[in-house]
């Protein structure tokens, strides 16, 4: 439906040929055109899903998308183009490009014909809903903590302990707050943490290493210590160190050897992967991979076919975007299998499993929204999604919500009715036209309806982190934004953010 909508909102005109054409290039021979085609199903197809032309606009695949992707098949200039690459980068294994152009110059320019005459002038973005400002049954509290400039990458409601956790990535600091947001203590973590594990006595952290872009393996991790007097301490125990923008760490017995194994999402960039370390004595560890490719971006730990041994559930937001589930078949080996796949400008972000119809299946909230890469355009299939489980892990679409840019969405029982009500942030929103979808509460009417809100206080940040959790113990679910201020705008927005809450907490104050 979004591809139909797309192509005659973008008043494309259907040609006598066998292909649509845009207004962009009428020049291209519909012999060029087809002889595209059928070479882009045989190469392009061979590292991920094949893109439709329909996916994104004339100017974006001619002057973004197809000058990225040619050194993947070996070209790295074409005509009086050179294009960008990561060959003298000294961090990319030897052989990552290949020796050889995949095919000859006319044949490429084919491919370019394909895609630059037959993709949308522009895309069409679906109409929006009217968002009310203010969200039912919470109320919103904006963090006193002073910081200039907040980079908060990584913000947790910990149930346990009922308090906030909140990481400041630029400060390289973590912070924990109380269930009346008062700041209990602070510590230098000396690294970039975006992800962690609470526990008792030790905190176990994720450092990316560096955070723009890059192919350089200065990620972590570590523990941070809390003393008897429930104290954070700056004395941290390091036992990973070489990895590749790492933005998950997990621990889990995967071996039943009694010692701690982790999983590690290695985002990466062109390298990356998704690796279980293998715990042995003496602290050391042994590399697995399960996946040797980059954009691992989210996992969930869970013994799906209750046979006791653990499987992993994995989201990967580059090149062949999808949901892979990696089932446990013991001594080490896992079967893999990809449940979903979307092509890769969808720019995956995240996902979570949640029984999201009461049937006893596990169903997965999914959401895409990525727009730091090649393909910097609002995208009409950019938003949040829901799959539902027919019980054999075969995943149906349910519903689908547009949202500009998004980067995350929690499903949970918010007003506690009996059904699934949705919270999402957005890292790339349309802040200039659309700045109210920074943060949107998708209350749940009933019948696949949803009602859209917002609060005021949503516009004063740029929302890289959103965790749920009951903070103060009285039954209902709580909310915590965080507000990170760095990285790329598409639109200007007259909000200074670097002014903004480090975090922005949503109260829960409504009808048990």
């Amino acid at each position: 439906m979004v591809i139909i909508v797309a192509l005659a909102a973008s008043g494309i005109v259907i040609s006598c040929g066998d292909y649509p054409r845009n207004q962009s290039h009428p020049e291209i021979s519909n012999a060029s055109i087809r002889k595209g085609a059928q070479l882009a199903a045989q190469y392009c197809q061979s590292c991920h899903l094949l893109p439709s032309p329909a996916l994104l606009d004339t100017k974006t695949w001619e002057d973004g998308v197809l000058p990225a992707m040619g050194p993947f098949l070996g070209i790295f200039r074409h005509l009086y183009h050179k294009y960008p690459s990561g060959k003298n980068d000294p961090n990319l294994d030897a052989g990552f490009y290949p020796s050889q152009p995949a095919l000859k110059p006319e044949d490429w320019q084919h491919i370019i014909n394909y895609y630059i005459a037959t993709s949308p002038d522009s895309l069409a973005l679906p109409g929006r809903e009217t968002i009310t400002e203010s969200v039912p049954g919470f109320t919103a509290t904006a963090s006193t903590l002073q910081v200039a400039s907040p980079t908060s990458s990584y913000i947790k409601i910990d149930t346990a302990t009922h308090q906030l956790l909140l990481a400041d990535l630029f400060k390289q600091r973590l912070y924990r707050f109380n269930s009346n947001l008062q700041l209990m203590d602070s510590v230098t973590t000396g690294s970039a943490i975006v992800d962690a594990e609470p526990g008792k006595k030790s905190m176990l952290l994720c450092n990316i290493g560096e955070l723009n872009p890059n192919n350089k393996k200065l990620g972590t991790a570590g523990y941070l210590a809390i003393t008897p007097g429930s104290r954070l301490t700056a004395d941290t125990t390091t036992f990973l160190r070489g990895l590749a923008r790492p933005v998950q760490v997990t621990a889990a017995d995967f071996n039943h050897d009694s010692i701690a194994d982790y999983l590690v999402c290695e985002f990466g960039f062109l390298q990356g992967s998704l690796s279980i370390y293998n715990g042995k004595a003496g602290n050391t560890f042994t590399k697995q991979v399960l996946r040797p490719f980059p954009g691992a971006t989210k996992a969930y730990l869970q013994d799906y076919n209750n046979d006791g041994l653990t499987d992993i559930w994995t989201l990967f937001g580059q090149g062949d975007e999808g949901i892979f589930l990696f089932t446990n078949k013991g001594n080490g080996a896992f079967e893999q299998r990809q449940v979903l796949r979307f092509p890769p400008s969808y720019g995956s972000t995240f996902f979570e499993m949640v029984d999201f119809n009461k049937d006893g299946y596990q169903d997965i909230v999914y959401t895409c929204g990525d727009n730091a890469d090649y393909s910097q355009v609002f995208k009409p299939y950019h938003g949040i999604y829901v799959f539902l489980n027919d019980g054999n892990n075969n995943f149906s679409q349910h519903y689908f919500h547009h949202m500009n840019g998004c980067y995350k969405a929690l499903a949970r029982d918010y007003d506690n009715d009996g059904d699934m009500d949705i919270a999402a942030i957005s890292f790339f929103a349309d802040y200039s036209r659309q700045p109210d979808e920074g943060f949107l509460y998708l209350q749940n009417t009933g019948g696949n309806n949803f009602k859209p809100f917002t609060l005021p206080t949503g516009h004063t940040g740029r929302w890289l982190t959103l965790d749920a959790g009951d903070l103060d113990g009285d039954g209902k679910t709580d909310l915590a934004l965080g507000n990170f201020t760095y990285g790329p705008v598409m639109f200007p927005t007259t909000v200074d953010w670097t002014k903004g809450a480090s975090f922005v907490f949503l109260k829960n104050v409504g009808n048990q």
